[in-house]
């Protein structure tokens, strides 16, 4: 369980931490779902009960549906812009 913790606030601070690059906010993204599904995955096994571990499958292949379509995007815009930052007005 603390594991799952630790890796959830690497999760965040990796999301708030780099605002600008946008492949390592997925990243941050991804870490935080593996970590919500490790810990179903957890408790699952400690309460004797299928439905955490139903939902983990449910919560990786969303994982993987987010990356695959957020680098597709990611890519688009590469390709039309020629580059990939994210930049705040002021």
């Amino acid at each position: 369980m603390n594991l799952s913790l630790f890796l959830f606030l690497i999760g965040i601070l990796g999301f708030i931490l780099n605002r600008k690059n946008i492949i390592l906010m997925i990243i941050a993204i991804e870490i935080m779902l593996l970590a919500v599904t490790m810990l179903l995955l957890l408790s699952s096994f400690s309460f004797n009960d299928g439905i955490g571990q139903i939902f983990s499958i449910f919560i990786i292949s969303l994982a993987g549906a987010e990356s695959v379509i957020g680098l597709s995007i990611i890519v688009a815009v590469y390709r039309i812009k020629g580059n990939i930052l994210i930049k705040q007005e002021t």
